[in-house]
């Protein structure tokens, strides 16, 4: 149920408190886990949510490099949309991200920095490219089996089967990356099926 890396929690004790990060596979609930660490009173930084707000911050970079077509009737970014032109084309989400990911990283470094001395927790679907990912004591990785991960998509985003089987696909090789990623971070995966992942959460001595 849970697996670490050998990396030692070598940051825990300074002053800057514990610096968390949580992510996960598509749809294994990773929002679930992020919603107890708020329960237990611990700040979330949602970095997808962030994400979005620079999207519309960017909209006119965004155009600008992918046009008007990326636009939703009322003149803002549709996600969806853009998420389409960039999906499965690496070269297009680079240019996303080159737009987009500055932005989101001020945002999230400001909201660590007003937190000094605090444990908190920085939520993300792509952790590993927030410029902080080397400054985390721990990443928390979520993952539950796919006919779950499947059934919560469909009820959720009601996409057809073909387009969400992708974007599973795409993550393959998700949680070896993280365990791999850098040994001083200690790197946790938790299944989150059925009953006690908050109770799993809980007894990290995280809280």
């Amino acid at each position: 149920m849970m697996c670490y890396n050998s990396g030692m929690d070598t940051h825990a004790a300074t002053k800057q408190g514990k610096l968390i990060g949580l992510t996960g596979l598509y749809c294994a609930g990773k929002n679930y886990a992020a919603s107890i660490f708020e329960k237990h009173g611990i700040p979330v930084f949602d970095v997808d949510k962030a994400g979005h707000e620079a999207i519309e911050t960017k909209k006119y970079a965004i155009t600008a490099r992918f046009g008007d077509a990326v636009l939703d009737e009322d003149g803002r970014i549709d996600r969806k949309k853009l998420g389409e032109r960039v999906f499965g084309k690496p070269e297009e989400l680079r240019a996303l991200e080159a737009i987009v990911h500055p932005e989101v990283n001020r945002a999230a470094n400001t909201w660590i920095k007003a937190h000094k001395g605090t444990t908190v927790v920085i939520n993300a679907a792509l952790l590993h490219k927030c410029d902080c990912f080397d400054r985390l004591n721990t990443v928390i990785v979520i993952r539950a089996p796919l006919p779950v991960r499947l059934w919560r998509a469909k009820k959720r985003d009601h996409l057809p089967l073909a387009q969400l089987l992708r974007r599973f696909a795409a993550q393959r090789t998700f949680s070896a990356q993280y365990c791999r990623k850098n040994t001083d971070i200690r790197v946790i995966v938790l299944d989150n099926f059925g009953s006690g992942i908050e109770r799993n959460l809980t007894g990290l001595s995280l809280f």
